[in-house]
């Protein structure tokens, strides 16, 4: 892997080896209907059954066990993060398998299931509002206050190569370093909602363009906007962008739910979404087996008055079964 990026296959092969023993292997499975509506095969990486209900756990583990050396004298006083959720769950219960106190930045508009959760494994919540500046700020000020390490959500190499390992179980390999290290003709297309389009932006752009306002989107998990870190790897290695509109993350979310009975999160639908979408079905038709990958079930039922308000198209309906 070339010297410009944060971290190589390597790093992947060597976070798979840390963390196999303390996460769960979840399954790729199929859709009839959704393959009779794509036309293609898809497979997807089911990892709303993964422990702490997303992929997040991954690199959490990851970077903890980094920061964990043998004698327990030379631990991290505390670990500290800033998460919409997920990945302030995972590194919620990461630190609380090495003893470790951890102290989560979250937005108060985040999803009240995953708030619960991060307290459920022991960390501790700070509130922020919801500009990036305000999360920063708060997120330097607690660090400072408790002598505590930080694990950034998506810009720390030990979290993305945790992430990575993801690569490591699909028999399609299609995640970033996994594809391009062992099959490079795969192709890697991204995908994130149209309000919150700053990896579009940035590979349409040819340089790092984050989001200029908070976006509003239901996918929560996507609010963020990509870094430093993380802007080489989608410019060189990323094929194409897709960004999707709310009414089809919301109903790609509401179709895997109805036909795979699997209550994945609106974050997780984005990547059906856009595999729906008009504009992928133009885009490599040759292209026949894709893997999706579900990031996460961490649903919060008490917000889903927008199900009765989204369009309800039904491709499928056609389809014999």
């Amino acid at each position: 892997m070339c010297a410009q990026y944060c971290i190589s296959f390597a790093d992947v092969e060597k976070a798979h080896v840390n963390i196999q023993d303390f996460i769960h292997l979840t399954p790729v499975l199929t859709s009839f209907i959704l393959n009779q509506v794509t036309g293609r095969n898809l497979f997807f990486k089911c990892e709303l059954f993964q422990k702490t209900g997303s992929f997040k756990i991954r690199g959490a583990i990851n970077a903890i066990k980094g920061l964990t050396p043998a004698t327990s004298e030379d631990k991290p006083k505390a670990v500290v993060t800033h998460s919409s959720g997920n990945h302030g769950q995972a590194l919620a219960y990461a630190a609380k398998l090495e003893g470790i106190p951890a102290y989560i930045v979250v937005p108060q508009t985040a999803p009240n299931c995953k708030k619960l959760a991060i307290q459920a494994y022991g960390a501790s919540i700070v509130y922020s509002e919801q500009n990036d500046e305000s999360r920063e700020n708060l997120t330097r000020r607690i660090m400072e206050e408790t002598e505590g390490i930080m694990v950034h959500p998506n810009q720390e190499p030990a979290v993305i190569a945790g992430q990575g390992t993801i690569a490591m179980e699909l028999p399609v390999k299609l995640l970033i370093f996994g594809c391009r290290a062992l099959r490079p003709s795969v192709k890697v297309y991204a995908a994130e909602p149209l309000n919150a389009d700053d990896c579009y932006q940035s590979k349409l752009k040819g340089e790092l363009t984050p989001n200029p306002y908070p976006p509003e989107t239901i996918a929560d998990g996507v609010k963020s906007s990509i870094g430093l870190n993380t802007w080489p790897i989608i410019r060189d290695l990323v094929d194409d962008v897709f960004t999707v509109t709310e009414e089809e993350i919301k109903y790609a979310t509401q179709l895997v739910w109805e036909r795979m009975k699997l209550l994945i999160e609106p974050t997780a639908g984005v990547g059906v979404a856009a595999v729906l979408s008009q504009h992928f079905q133009t885009v490599s038709p040759e292209v026949k087996n894709i893997c999706i990958v579900l990031s996460g079930g961490n649903v919060d039922l008490t917000s889903l008055t927008w199900v009765k308000e989204a369009e309800r198209p039904t491709p499928y309906q056609s389809v014999s079964v």
